[in-house]
């Protein structure tokens, strides 16, 4: 790492907080907070109740600071996006030079999910440039596993410690580097036996059905719906714009609902797709969006065989 001290010109400041107490938290939480609030900037905190309560008690006065419940911000990378945007825009709306956001992803996005909160800390270095933010995202060492470490790595420019320096990471790679890297997508246990549904060159329909019928779980009919109608996007996008055959796959449980889909071209070209919906609806981003707003978890992969869709509602942490 290299020291960082002007931070003049560089658009969104994106650092990455590791801390292995609560002290250390509060240590670098507490003057980041208190700078924005003394400089009149928005200031905005999203942490579990435990941490934010501790920052609450920390601050002379929290009145000027904005708490958010991380649980319900990050249920969803592509709507974290949305709220996270329409937040700041309506701060610059008002007048603001600068903006401030602490916020840390949820102990249960480390997880089986992690891949999907990976390709949003890259993504955001790009989509949230054009407002005047500086963000750090917390990370606890205690219980964040290895290769999450790794990842926040290369995926925040900065790291602010507790003893106040501002360090450039040099293990940071550009957004569309990182989200264009291969990634494994690791079966469910569910998907090492038979599929409920295997169907090839179906109509989004016909697929649709398929996938009601071989439902298993106790899903509410909302989810349910979602999890359709995002599978009929996902299965037109493949028709549209993959390459044959495109096959669907479905299994269930009395916890979850998959769905795959797979076709044999390279999927999108965009490498944000999923987190925000294309400019061009033709190229079939918005589909993928959808999907990513409505699921309890998207995640997708291509290799040599072509590009794999991965689409669960219900449970996804506990997998065995």
């Amino acid at each position: 790492m290299t020291t960082s001290t002007d931070k003049s010109g560089r658009g969104y400041d994106h650092a990455a907080v590791y801390y292995d107490s609560y002290d250390e938290l509060l240590a670098v939480v507490v003057p980041f907070v208190r700078g924005g609030v003394d400089g009149g900037e928005p200031t905005v905190v999203s942490l579990d109740k435990v941490k934010s309560d501790l920052v609450r008690a920390a601050l002379p006065d929290a009145s000027n600071v904005e708490f958010l419940v991380a649980d319900d911000l990050y249920a969803r990378p592509a709507a974290a996006i949305k709220s996270y945007r329409e937040l700041m825009a309506a701060f610059v709306a008002d007048g603001a030079q600068a903006i401030r956001i602490f916020g840390e992803v949820p102990r249960s996005g480390l997880g089986p999910t992690w891949d999907w909160w990976a390709r949003y800390e890259a993504a955001v270095n790009h989509i949230y440039d054009e407002f005047p933010l500086r963000s750090m995202c917390g990370y606890d060492t205690r219980t964040t596993p290895r290769h999450v470490l790794d990842d926040v790595a290369r995926t925040h420019p900065f790291v602010v410690t507790a003893d106040g320096l501002h360090l450039r990471d040099d293990r940071y790679v550009e957004p569309p580097v990182f989200l264009t890297t291969p990634r494994t997508m690791t079966d469910h246990p569910i998907q090492h036996t038979p599929p409920l549904v295997d169907l090839i060159d179906p109509a989004p329909f016909t697929a649709r059905r398929a996938v009601l019928a071989a439902n298993r779980t106790r899903l509410t009919s909302d989810e349910l719906d979602d999890l359709l109608l995002a599978t009929t996007e996902v299965v037109t996008n493949a028709l549209r714009h993959g390459r044959p055959p495109v096959r669907v796959r479905a299994w269930s449980d009395t916890d979850r609902l998959i769905v795959t889909v797979h076709d044999r071209g390279a999927g999108p070209d965009d490498p944000f797709a999923g987190l925000l919906p294309a400019a061009d609806r033709s190229t079939g981003g918005f589909g993928l969006w959808l999907a990513h707003q409505l699921c309890h978890h998207v995640t997708f992969a291509g290799d040599e065989q072509g590009f794999t869709i991965r689409l669960t509602m219900g449970d996804v942490h506990h997998v065995s």
